[in-house]
């Protein structure tokens, strides 16, 4: 599991693997496992203070990533090579959220086209941050869309790039980040210091991944590629986070909507500039998001794979070519 190759094949087969089967049952996922553990530790060494912050940040890529290398020499110690192989897709897989990302989107969209918008309400948490009180359908549209968009890097795009780097422990660790940003990076008067070191982390590990989802919107949206450039370099960095802000500017150009505006998170008021230069954003749209999503995944999960397809036929294609131009002509069989 050492070259880039295999670490990238390996991604890509749990980009697979999540599309087929999805996530564990939320009490079963090592996710969920991982927060109640973080959860219990900020009750006890919480301190309003960034070093205190740093601490919980360090503690928590412990955790997340201790099993992970313990579990991948366990499997090659005891299974040789292939359980290694497996163990390592199956830990990849479950820092992806593709599957179950798109499934609360569908949730809430079949709910707005059924008129039950107070049910799209109370769905709209297992996918947006934001209070879902007072929304009408267009906002939770709006809700929708953005959060596909974001969580097209950060269950999709970032931990499969972390996974191609440094392997499982790259994408245990990257969740661990983002997770911790999560719960504890708001711009509250609990986690303002608390959570800094978190909130920068997840800053840093998202930079490149977000935009090379810009990209790969770009690619899977080729007509609106002039569109989305404009939007990334002019809007992106009127968003308050420097990566959502350029795959949601990326997203909004791509659909040819308008995104951003005012949100309400734990009852404070963010205005988020806005992106994109369309019209604003409909239920029937969240269908189109869900699709482009699909692309930027199965996009990456393809650029992941190529090497390593690349590095298997090239022989075969080789062998089959040296023949031909070898092969003796009439005049030379004369």
């Amino acid at each position: 599991m050492t070259g880039w190759r295999s670490r990238g094949a390996t991604a890509a087969a749990a980009a697979v693997l999540d599309h087929l089967v999805g996530d564990p049952r939320d009490g079963l996922h090592p996710v969920a496992w991982f927060g109640r553990a973080m959860a219990w530790r900020e009750a006890v060494a919480w301190s309003d203070d960034r070093w205190s912050g740093a601490r919980h940040l360090c503690a928590g890529l412990a955790v997340a990533g201790l099993p992970t290398l313990v579990l991948g020499a366990t499997a090659r110690r005891f299974g040789g090579l292939a359980a290694e192989c497996a163990s390592a897709v199956a830990v990849v897989a479950t820092t992806l959220g593709a599957r179950s990302l798109d499934r609360h989107a569908s949730q809430i969209s079949g709910a707005l086209a059924s008129g039950h918008v107070d049910v799209a309400r109370r769905a709209l948490p297992a996918l947006a941050g934001r209070d879902p009180e007072g929304l009408d359908e267009a906002e939770i549209a709006r809700a929708v869309v953005e959060s596909l968009a974001e969580n097209s890097v950060d269950a999709v795009v970032a931990p499969l790039f972390w996974a191609a780097v440094a392997g499982p422990i790259g994408a245990a660790t990257y969740r661990a980040v983002n997770t911790l940003d999560a719960m504890v990076g708001h711009r509250s008067d609990r986690y303002r210091q608390f959570g800094w070191a978190s909130a920068r982390a997840d800053d840093i590990v998202n930079y490149v991944p977000a935009r090379i989802a810009a990209v790969l919107v770009a690619l899977c949206a080729p007509r609106r590629a002039a569109h989305i450039v404009r939007a990334v370099r002019e809007q992106a960095p009127n968003h308050p986070s420097p990566n959502a802000g350029v795959i949601e500017a990326a997203f909004a150009a791509a659909l040819a909507l308008r995104l951003g505006g005012i949100n309400s998170y734990g009852g404070a008021v963010e205005h988020r500039g806005e992106l994109g230069y369309g019209r604003v954003a409909e239920t029937a749209d969240i269908a189109r998001a869900r699709h482009l999503a699909r692309q930027v995944t199965f996009s990456a999960a393809a650029a992941l794979a190529l090497p390593s397809l690349i590095q298997v036929a090239l022989p075969s294609l080789i062998q089959v070519v040296r023949p031909t131009r070898n092969r003796p002509s009439r005049r030379d069989v004369r």
